[in-house]
């Protein structure tokens, strides 16, 4: 094994934070990845990674060689297929991460026509509500409500989520709709975060006079963190919520969810695909990254 390959397994190692997963993934023998690893460690000179029985992690050099080591495996991958035409030596694995209902609606109806076109291209689909960390977790780019403020990151702006005032069905024939700001104190609503523990959120509106953005606190029994528990809590009648219009399209059309107060709208969410800054992504980076922004620009527009 040269020490490219031993990057590469070192560099999944730590993706994984498991010499066993790493292994399975990489269809090689533990002892093999252990001792790519440890050779590795031999000619640089220091540990690369901490290991315990319960899960292996990164030291401080092992974080700066992970990302060095991660735009030279890149370089070379590029380098490689930099002379062949444009459509063929696409192959290796493109790791991305979005919402669910962005996985569900926009990307993986048409993923198997990129497959068909790009066989040797293995994509890892991560569906999460949360900020991952692209370079600690090894994804190539993601897409996030909002921009970034970090240097180390690019963010290519996509579109808007554009939010509509929702209730569930159940929920108005128990309690009725809202026809005004003050009808919101006798009304409950549900929660969304990120990380449980956080501050409630309100309801959020654009005033129509200002135009400032205005929260109106309300009180609610139940908190989720995913975009389908959020669909599904108001469809169950549990509460208001305040969700893309994209997103419920569906709900709204079939009179599960009702819209409520559309003059009081919260203000739309900027959606941008979010990459590294680094000098070079694979060509198979750049055409997965490409197709995706298309597709997910056109979702957007939608709603």
């Amino acid at each position: 094994m040269n020490q490219v390959e031993r990057m590469r397994v070192f560099l999944r190692v730590a993706e994984l934070s498991s010499f066993t997963r790493a292994a399975e993934t990489l269809s090689l023998p533990k002892a093999s990845v252990s001792m790519a690893v440890m050779d590795l460690e031999a000619e640089l000179g220091t540990r690369l990674l901490h290991r315990t029985t319960r899960r292996v992690q990164l030291t401080q050099d092992g974080q700066v060689f992970a990302e060095r080591a991660r735009d030279l495996v890149s370089d070379l991958e590029e380098l490689t297929t930099h002379f062949l035409p444009s459509e063929s030596g696409l192959r290796g694995r493109v790791r991305v991460d979005m919402s669910t209902g962005i996985a569900q609606n926009a990307i993986l109806p048409r993923l198997p026509e990129f497959l068909d076109t790009h066989p040797e291209i293995e994509v890892e689909l991560s569906s999460t509500e949360r900020f991952v960390d692209l370079a600690g977790e090894g994804f190539d780019f993601t897409i996030r409500s909002g921009g970034t403020t970090d240097p180390s990151l690019i963010a290519r702006h996509l579109g808007y989520f554009r939010l509509r005032n929702c209730a569930g069905r159940r929920y108005v024939e128990r309690y009725g709709l809202p026809t005004s700001l003050s009808d919101l104190a006798r009304h409950r609503m549900v929660h969304y975060a990120s990380v449980f523990g956080a501050p409630k959120d309100g309801f959020d509106y654009v005033d129509p006079e200002s135009g400032e953005v205005r929260t109106v606190p309300m009180q609610g029994s139940v908190t989720v963190n995913s975009a389908s528990a959020y669909v599904g809590a108001s469809v169950a009648g549990l509460g208001l919520v305040q969700m893309p219009s994209v997103g419920v399209k569906q709900e709204l059309s079939s009179g599960e969810l009702v819209e409520f107060l559309p003059e009081f709208r919260a203000p739309p969410f900027p959606v941008s695909l979010v990459y590294l800054n680094r000098r070079h992504q694979p060509r198979r980076v750049r055409v997965f990254m490409d197709w995706t922004a298309e597709l997910v620009t056109a979702y957007l527009a939608g709603g």
